[in-house]
């Protein structure tokens, strides 16, 4: 990446898109620390991230923004329950509360607590999956929510399902998004922003309601990528 700046206004959805390398990913990652830029620095609430040092600091951070991928990371060994407080746990909170958090994010994710509690990860389906690896990341409550692909391995309809369900938990409460797609039909309805890198580079950057008239011919090509899959159907 190079001659990167961005700046996110709080409570708004932005999405990346771009070729599979263009650096999405990696940016993603650098707003939590875990890439460090080479030059340049990022800043989360006024704070530099990419200066941290020490694990205290770094630790703060993290449990600051919320974090999810595509293949959700769960721990194949703990319950429904314990991975969606996982962070929780790590950060010493009672048992009691971790319980209470435990209903409250699972069942923001629309899942029944009750039932799914107690199940692995390899008794649920991919969209259950992708729900309780969003639980997780809702769990401390995080202000800022990077989401990486969350929603890329499910079918058409799940997909449809979860974005659903992502739109709903953005209307009751206001976070700041990264949202990393390949999908511009998805980026169109989740985020206020557009965002297209390539090779590394910021080659777009537009309020969601001004791709469909860009002259900007990466836009044009990704607008055009869409009708040509339209098309075929």
């Amino acid at each position: 990446m190079r001659d990167i700046s961005l700046s996110l206004e709080a409570g708004t959805t932005t999405a990346l898109l771009g070729r599979s390398g263009s650096g999405k990913t990696t940016l993603l990652r650098t707003v939590n620390g875990l890439v460090q830029p080479t030059s340049g620095e990022v800043t989360v609430h006024g704070k530099r991230a990419s200066v941290l040092e020490g694990v205290p600091q770094q630790v703060a951070l993290r449990r600051g923004i919320g974090y999810v991928i595509q293949e959700t990371g769960l721990f194949p060994h703990m319950t429904v329950e314990r991975n969606a407080v996982m962070s929780l746990e790590l950060a010493g909170r009672r048992k009691a509360e971790l319980e209470t958090r435990a209903r409250e994010v699972i069942e923001q994710v629309g899942l029944d607590f009750d039932a799914m509690r107690s199940r692995f990860p390899w008794q649920l389906s991919g969209g259950q999956r992708q729900r309780v690896g969003l639980a997780r990341a809702l769990a401390l409550d995080p202000s800022v929510l990077l989401m990486d692909e969350p929603f890329g391995a499910l079918d058409p309809l799940t997909r449809s399902e979860m974005q659903d369900m992502f739109k709903e938990l953005q209307s009751q409460k206001k976070r700041t998004v990264l949202l990393v797609t390949h999908d511009l039909g998805e980026a169109l309805y989740l985020a206020d922003r557009v965002v297209i890198l390539d090779s590394g580079e910021v080659v777009a950057d537009l309020a969601e309601e001004e791709i469909a008239s860009s002259e900007n011919p990466h836009v044009k090509d990704y607008v055009s990528a869409v009708h040509h899959l339209i098309e075929k159907l």
